[in-house]
């Protein structure tokens, strides 16, 4: 935000590379080079970027050649210092070594057979030999930690710190644990020992404690550690939130986890969120060439800011290019009569100033989206008018079935959960889209709906696209509804007629509560008998057929939809107000963005990938964009990595085969999934955390973000490679889409994603099949607007109301330097979103606030800037008068009112009057309904102080008579 959060008196820049390139380092590079590669070397790009002092990608490799002396750890670390080995750290130690020889073999090999210029160094030069490493540990006083009892007593030193009860027998047979915990709680108080619980969460741990409590084991909830061991006495147990995974156990206390009692949990921290409504209203900068709409005079292109002299000052205005090199100058106060056109693969006309074609087609258009708005509020209206089932969560069924969870919620997950029983129980249909990135915790945001909805007595369906995700949901279902008196069946392509057949037979009459599947579901043949509540997974991938016809349940039952990419037409209704929306963007704790390179392809880094990830137990998925691109790809990997065992699978193999090479991939029996995008919406493997995308030129940007998210579900770091050919140029549009995902590399980026996939690729219509052209003819964010003109207006016409006055933009010339100075704001981005949100702000405290952004960021505000939020405030007050346009010159001052109205004539007339008083000439009002006011202000600074009280009187006489008509 570049806001201040506190003052520091120094910080410490370190370089962004250990290879530093200053003359003695070039130097000393240069000489070693030759000397190990020989005089023809200095041909090798790396040389030539080395000696002209740029940095080339991967050059860390030769760092030897660059320094004296590289140095260990244990060169920083003094003969005195005690190093503690941990259990396996020397075998893991041997298997790294082990790896750096076989990479430096393999790197040799593919150079040779390739007679390029890479030159590889020796491992031994960069990295310590095993008997460097052995040496250097014995000259150090080493212990080794381990977790088992040792026969050699005097050469052991035992803390007496044991592992603590583990419940997962308890678990294993389905038996309470609370009460078995609550047992064993009372039986450490009763040792004369203390017994501790640690909590990941507060909320979490006020409910271990009361179910403690009613379990018969008395406890009290701490603050603190130190707290806890207070409190915690013979007969009650101290609960506390600690960052903890298991517990232990001494002869003083026993401390248990939430883990060793329910299972494996991984805590989520929690992040600073950003409000949904702030998140969608983030804005895009301006670029110089982009295309831009001016509400009167159409698709222009944007040149960039040019100062414009008004007067005897210096006005920034933005300059538009037209068709035949027409310009068009606005000034930056106004600059809310443009919106961006968005990206486009086709080429675009400019339209002509002064042309009547743009006016046509934007009154056409507003018919037409008029229409869609009326059809829009007749779907609204007939949800509102409907009833639904009230559905009521029973705190503590809920209570017992949230236990199972094995996280803790974050923020945005507890405010969505809340969101979604909200409108379960409101008693209206609801029609909620639940958007948080790949595996963010939507999947729990469903169950805990489907679980209020089933125990309340009414039929869930939970609908996937593929037959791959939907098995997925069925086991996570299955699982977590196990012991609760509810019923889950499933319905795809893989299931067997005669399960099918059950299964729809269940759901006919009553027996079968929840079901999972594919479109299947949605057959004609698919009875319910209570249907209260669908879950639609990733709605994008389904056809429209099927859309339309999830969009027919929609008027009757709750639907629930989930997506990590919205689909365009979806985030657009749900920024048109038609469907609520729940984002959550807080990543699980200890889960790393996903690192994502876009390069040509290689050879040797793509083994490299494969091989880091076979050798540290993980797994691998290889996507291309054609079945025919499989065979090239299967011969690579014998060629290349023989010693990685891989599986393919695609669309046209007969669903058994597919489910059956999935599911062995799935169980580990390969390190290597090649496959179409049949991965897109696939299985969750945690252990599979590298990802390369062949030709990811051909894939679109929601694609590639869905594929990159297959990865990067565990603790690890994970990796996505997105390669393409090497020496073909790749298309404008794919550079870009390419360029997004690149740099859209951090946690919970999905929803902004989807905003650039709008610029990108367009948006669909709002109502299903109809692929229309609107976007195309006035550009999104002028679409996106009218459309909520439209059911505004459609909504007051609903309501008897008068509709909404047309968007109103004053036109004011003022002899006064008006802008933000290029020395006081260098880049012109920053200066045009600057502008944008100036003209975006409502009302005076948001005006105030970010001028106070500004002085923070930049300094104290210059004169000309100054200025210019005056004039802001100045348009905000002429637009609450209904003024249109204010012409200030060197005798007085001409105000003009929009369509000649003001909505309180007899006010205005009284306010001319007081003007005039004491004989006074100082206003007329003329026939033609213009305001003269006869005042000469001599300096810019008098003349927009003149014009902020004059707008501030005529915008109060509206406000006054407004206040009385609303009175009566």
């Amino acid at each position: 935000t570049q806001r201040t959060v506190e003052r520091i008196d120094s910080h410490l820049l370190l370089p962004a590379s250990e290879a530093l390139l200053d003359e003695d380092s070039i130097k000393r590079f240069r000489s070693r080079y030759r000397e190990l590669f020989g005089a023809n070397a200095t041909q090798d790009p790396l040389y030539e970027a080395v000696s002209e002092g740029r940095r080339l990608a991967g050059m860390e490799h030769w760092l030897p050649l660059f320094e004296d002396r590289l140095a260990s750890l244990f060169d920083h670390l003094c003969k005195d210092d005690v190093v503690v080995i941990d259990q396996g750290a020397l075998g893991a130690a041997e298997e790294r070594l082990t790896d750096i020889s076989d990479y430096h073999e393999q790197r040799g090999r593919i150079a040779g057979e390739k007679r390029g210029s890479y030159r590889p160094l020796k491992p031994d030069a960069l990295y310590l030999t095993r008997s460097e490493f052995d040496a250097a540990l014995a000259a150090m006083p080493a212990h080794r930690a381990t977790g088992f009892a040792s026969s050699d007593t005097a050469a052991t030193l035992d803390f007496g710190f044991r592992s603590a009860r583990d419940f997962a027998p308890e678990r294993g047979r389905g038996e309470n644990v609370y009460e078995a915990a609550a047992t064993h709680l009372k039986a450490v108080g009763k040792s004369g020992r203390k017994a501790l619980v640690a909590a990941y969460s507060t909320g979490s741990a006020r409910r271990i404690a009361a179910i403690l409590d009613e379990a018969g084991a008395p406890t009290a909830l701490a603050d603190s550690w130190q707290q806890a061991l207070g409190l915690a006495a013979k007969s009650k147990a101290a609960v506390v939130v600690l960052p903890l995974e298991s517990g232990f156990a001494s002869d003083t206390l026993e401390l248990l986890t939430e883990q060793d009692m329910l299972g494996d949990r991984l805590v989520r921290r929690k992040k600073k969120r950003k409000d949904s409504d702030a998140f969608l209203a983030e804005l895009q900068a301006l670029s110089r060439g982009d295309l831009v709409v001016h509400i009167e005079h159409g698709i222009g292109r944007y040149l960039g800011l040019e100062p414009i002299p008004v007067g005897k000052s210096q006005h920034d205005c933005v300059a538009l290019e037209y068709a035949s090199g027409d310009k068009l100058f606005i000034p930056v106060e106004n600059i809310d009569v443009l919106t961006r056109y968005g990206s486009s693969e086709q080429a675009v006309a400019l339209d002509r100033l002064g042309g009547e074609a743009w006016q046509r087609r934007r009154a056409k258009l507003k018919e037409r989206i008029t229409a869609i708005a009326g059809e829009l509020m007749q779907v609204a209206a007939a949800r509102a008018l409907r009833q639904a089932p009230a559905l009521a969560a029973d705190p503590a069924t809920l209570g017992q079935f949230t236990d199972r969870f094995p996280w803790s919620e974050t923020e945005d997950q507890e405010r969505a959960i809340a969101d979604v029983l909200g409108d379960l129980e409101s008693g209206r249909p609801m029609d909620r889209l639940v958007c948080g990135d790949v595996g963010f915790g939507k999947t729990e945001v469903a169950l805990r709906a489907a679980f209020v909805a089933a125990m309340n007595g009414q039929q869930v369906a939970i609908v996937a696209p593929t037959t791959l995700l939907a098995r997925q949901h069925y086991q996570n279902f299955a699982e977590r509804f196990a012991g609760f008196p509810l019923q889950v069946g499933r319905l795809s392509r893989l299931v067997t007629s005669k399960e099918a057949t059950e299964t729809r037979e269940g759901l006919e009459n009553g027996q079968v509560d929840l079901v999972v599947g594919t479109h299947a579901i949605l057959s004609k043949s698919t009875k319910f008998k209570n249907l209260g509540l669908v879950i639609v997974d990733e709605e994008q991938r389904f056809g429209v057929t099927h859309k339309e016809k999830l969009k027919q349940l929609r008027a009757d039952v709750h639907v629930l939809t989930l997506t990590a990419t919205p689909i365009p037409r979806t985030l657009q209704m749900a920024m048109s107000g038609l469907r609520e929306l729940s984002t959550i963007q807080t990543p699980p704790v200890d889960r790393l963005a996903v690192r994502t390179y876009v390069m040509e392809w290689d050879d040797m880094v793509i083994r490299e990938a494969l091989l880091r990830e076979h050798h540290r137990g993980g797994q691998s998925f290889i996507v291309v964009p054609r079945i025919s691109d499989m065979a090239d790809v299967e011969e690579w990997l014998r060629e290349n990595a023989p010693e990685i065992k891989s599986v393919s699978a695609h669309g046209q193999m007969s669903p058994g085969e597919v489910e059956e090479r999935m599911g062995a991939f799935y169980d580990r029996k390969y390190d290597v999934l090649l496959s179409t995008t049949i991965v897109e919406s696939g299985l969750d493997i945690p252990s599979a955390n590298t990802i390369i995308i062949h030709r990811a030129d051909r894939f679109g940007l929601a694609q590639l973000y869905q594929l990159r998210g297959r990865v990067g579900r565990a603790k690890l770091r994970a990796y996505a490679y997105l390669t393409h050919e090497a020496g073909v140029a790749l298309s404008e549009v794919a550079q870009k889409r390419l360029k997004v995902l690149g740099d859209l590399d951090s946690l919970g980026a999905g929803f902004q994603l989807a905003s650039h996939d709008l610029d990108i690729r367009g948006a669909g219509n709002l109502l299903g099949d109809e692929q229309s052209g609107h976007i195309r003819e006035v550009g999104f964010e002028l679409y996106q607007a009218m459309l909520e003109e439209a059911i505004l207006a459609a909504k007051a016409g609903e309501m008897g109301l008068a509709p909404a006055r047309d968007k109103l933009t004053p036109q004011i010339t003022v002899d006064a330097p008006i802008m933000i100075p290029e020395d006081y704001v260098p880049d012109l981005a920053v200066r045009m979103a600057l502008y944008r949100r100036l003209n975006q702000a409502e009302g005076q405290n948001e005006i105030e606030s970010l001028a106070a952004e500004m002085i923070d960021r930049f300094g104290d505000l210059p004169q000309p800037t100054k200025n210019l939020i005056r004039l802001i405030e100045i348009k905000h007050q002429a637009i609450g008068a209904n003024i249109a346009k204010i012409d200030v010159g060197a005798r007085g001052t001409l105000v003009g009112f929009h369509q000649d109205d003001f909505p309180d004539p007899a006010g205005l007339i009284a306010y001319v009057a007081r003007l005039n008083e004491g004989g006074k000439d100082t206003a007329k009002l003329r026939p033609d309904m213009k305001l003269v006011i006869n005042r000469a202000w001599s300096d810019p600074l008098s003349r927009l102080n003149g014009l902020f009280q004059l707008t501030k009187g005529l915008s109060g006489i509206v406000k006054k008579s407004a206040k009385a008509k609303k009175a009566a």
